[in-house]
């Protein structure tokens, strides 16, 4: 095979520029949302989406089966050749796909949070080529990062202090491979990736005019918001298994060019079809510099909803079994909703809704319970872990 070198350069650039410059295979090496120690490989086709499920499993059976020739690597020889302008073509292309004048007009004051990773040689970029002021924070390359690399609100506590004491307009965090955005508005909230992605496509469908499909892609994890809102718009929601590569794969098989996930993975299909954390952060100003609101007033439009995450312990060896029988005993005790089985299970009431599906990395049992006010989701959510603790779950 032909070797290219990119160097250091996030998951969304690379993905950009294997699918455009026509390579037939890119490989991510990063750790992603993880600390450092549990780096892995993503494996980018040729049309720059993260491979399915079926070919990781067929390269995974190669690995597994060591059948492959050894060689060291000296004998390889030194025939790899490095491509240095991948940071910059991608940089280039999501400023395509924004109104850099209107956005710069604005003059908008960002914090930007890179997590000590690759974040910090695009997005940084981006924003300076949108005429935003920048600060940046934790945006040095470090062997170990100063923050953990996934972006939740109690991994954010500096990025919130800054963003208030500079007043800035709003702030941005990535994880490790910066695929990802999550914002915190001028008043220190930080802001779940559902809502923003449902912010994004409100913007989208009543500004950028692209003629764009209505339907839009989510995973079961997020919140019920989305099509309380997008019903509005005429727009159908379809609910996709937790996983980036899966919301991609139905995107393009529905004819959408919007998806997204709750942890801030956001997909513009007129961009590219995959996460891109500085793309939302484009979007995102630009959805601020043409409604003429800032963040949090643009949040404040959105329905109230109070969420509560855990997850239970269970033995590996007997996650299925032990989790179908808690998925009987729920469907038993709550009724007349709505149920989505395509991931674990999701129950849709008037006032509530919660998802329970295992882990698909770790030996846990994930939970998630949203409801109009924080009594009756703690109430939903303390029934469900009793009955989890009635089949064996800790």
């Amino acid at each position: 095979m032909k070797v290219f070198y990119a160097g250091l350069t996030p998951t969304p650039a690379l993905q950009l520029y294997v699918r455009d410059k026509g390579f037939d295979v890119g490989v991510m090496v990063t750790a992603s949302h993880n600390p450092p120690e549990y780096s892995g490989l993503k494996v980018v086709m040729s049309d720059g989406i993260e491979a399915p499920r079926d070919v990781e499993e067929s390269i995974e059976e190669i690995y597994y089966e060591l059948t492959f020739r050894r060689i060291t690597w000296t004998a390889l020889g030194y025939d790899v050749k490095v491509v240095d302008d991948v940071n910059d073509y991608y940089v280039s292309k999501v400023l395509e796909k924004v109104d850099r004048e209107v956005i710069s007009k604005k003059g908008l004051k960002v914090v930007i949070d890179c997590a000590n990773n690759v974040g910090s040689l695009t997005t940084p970029h981006v924003l300076r080529g949108l005429g935003v002021k920048v600060l940046t924070l934790n945006c040095d390359i470090s062997h170990i990062p100063y923050r953990n690399p996934e972006p939740t609100p109690e991994n954010l506590v500096d990025l919130v202090s800054v963003v208030r004491s500079v007043g800035a307009d709003l702030g941005v965090a990535h994880d490790g491979d910066a695929d990802r955005a999550i914002f915190v508005d001028c008043i220190g909230r930080v802001l779940q990736g559902d809502r923003s992605a449902l912010m994004l496509c409100d913007h989208i469908l009543n500004n950028k005019k692209l003629g764009i499909p209505k339907k839009v892609v989510t995973a079961v994890s997020s919140s019920t918001v989305v099509e309380e809102v997008l019903s509005r718009y005429g727009v159908e929601v379809i609910w996709t298994r937790v996983g980036s590569i899966n919301i991609a794969r139905t995107m393009m098989r529905e004819g959408s060019l919007l998806g997204f996930e709750e942890n801030g993975g956001f997909m513009y299909g007129i961009h590219q079809y995959v996460r891109d954390g500085a793309m939302a952060t484009a979007l995102m100003l630009e959805y601020i510099a043409y409604s003429g609101l800032t963040l949090h007033q643009l949040y404040d439009k959105l329905p109230k909803m109070y969420v509560v995450k855990t997850k239970v312990g269970v033995d590996p060896r007997d996650r299925d079994v032990v989790f179908e029988k808690l998925k009987m005993r729920l469907l038993e005790v709550f009724s007349g909703g709505r149920v989505i089985d395509v991931d674990g299970v999701k129950f849709i009431a008037s006032d509530y809704w919660f998802l329970v599906r295992p882990s698909g990395t770790e030996p846990l049992i994930r939970i998630y319970v949203e409801a109009r006010d924080e009594v009756l989701a703690n109430k939903v959510l303390n029934n469900i872990l009793t009955l989890a603790n009635e089949v064996g779950m800790k």
